[in-house]
């Protein structure tokens, strides 16, 4: 299959060049990156030099002229991708990295794990992939609230991300100096993630969800770590969520339910490189207070390699193709 990626430049278009170039089945013959049209691949990724794909030349983006394509993968700041991806050719399938088309009409929500979402992605055309943030949380998150075991109202997620979920067009803020040895939170009154969470996790239960989501920046290149607190519907224990999480993710290949032992639960590293999540639960013995936790890559689970598992679905492979790659350990 042909393959495009716009937005080649930034971190998750990077990603997923580098997945779809050891994909069995995707071959990328389109790259498109406002900042480097013109530039060979090879110039951009050195180590492409003497291949094929590092003399593909990286284009401007036009969206009427992708013949050829089959599978189009749009990584573009929230905000840039509804306008151009309308005129795209219909028979093109589309995922969409960026944030214009979470739960708009004729678009499919890519969470694959979440009930029944899997057969609305096999075979779609338009797709729109899980912001990083919320793949994390409504992952720990949805098998709680499936099973009634949390109240919807008045979840707190406090979630933490490493500099390459800010992306590479992010301020001043988000730069080395500004980064390094320092953490910070940030969205502390509105976060555009948090219509994504209540709807992922409205539609999972059955009834309205409200969310309080606050965002912090920690000095790590890559990796989330969701920390979501939720109160329970009568008594619940740590047992009765690991279930619960193991009776919807015990088949799921990219899945890993990890049972907290000593107080100890899932780490961001555990997931480098690779399209994971682990999850763990637990009971606060003093507040009563439900807490699930995902652990996930932000280029991964979060954006680049849950793309090429959406890509799989809709193409008719196998769902893991491409992305069986161990993670990347110290």
């Amino acid at each position: 299959m042909n393959i495009g990626i716009v937005g080649i430049s930034g971190y998750g278009g990077a990603e997923l060049l580098r997945l779809c170039g050891a994909h069995p089945s995707f071959r990328v013959t389109y790259t498109s990156g406002e900042s480097t049209v013109g530039q060979p691949l090879r110039e951009r990724f050195p180590a492409l030099a003497g291949t094929p794909l590092g003399d593909l030349v990286i284009q401007p983006f036009d969206p009427e002229k992708l013949a050829g394509v089959d599978v189009l993968f749009a990584s573009l700041p929230t905000g840039k991708s509804r306008e151009p991806l309308a005129k795209v050719d219909p028979r093109i399938r589309i995922v969409d990295v960026g944030g214009d088309h979470r739960f708009v009409d004729g678009w499919v929500y890519g969470l694959t794990e979440l009930p029944g979402q899997r057969e609305k992605i096999r075979g779609c055309t338009r797709l729109a992939n899980p912001g990083c943030y919320p793949a994390a949380s409504v992952l720990a998150l949805a098998p709680l609230a499936k099973a009634g075991l949390i109240e919807m109202d008045g979840i707190v997620i406090d979630a933490k991300s490493g500099i390459t979920g800010t992306g590479r067009g992010g301020s001043s803020d988000f730069g080395y100096a500004e980064t390094n040895e320092d953490m910070f939170a940030y969205g502390l009154e509105k976060h555009p993630h948090v219509p994504e969470m209540q709807l992922a996790l409205a539609q999972v239960a059955g009834r309205k969800a409200s969310v309080a989501f606050t965002p912090q920046v920690v000095p790590m290149s890559r990796g989330i770590l969701s920390v979501c607190y939720a109160r329970p519907r009568g008594s619940v224990t740590t047992a009765q969520l690991v279930d619960a999480a193991n009776a919807i993710y015990a088949a799921e290949p990219f899945i890993k339910v990890f049972a907290s032992t000593n107080g100890r639960s899932a780490h961001t590293h555990w997931t480098t490189g690779t399209n994971l999540a682990f999850l763990s639960y637990a009971v606060n013995r003093e507040t009563g207070l439900v807490i699930a936790i995902g652990a996930i890559d932000n280029l991964g689970k979060g954006a680049a390699a849950q793309a090429i598992q959406n890509a799989n679905l809709m193409t008719g492979q196998a769902e893991t193709a491409g992305l069986g790659g161990l993670p990347v350990w110290p």
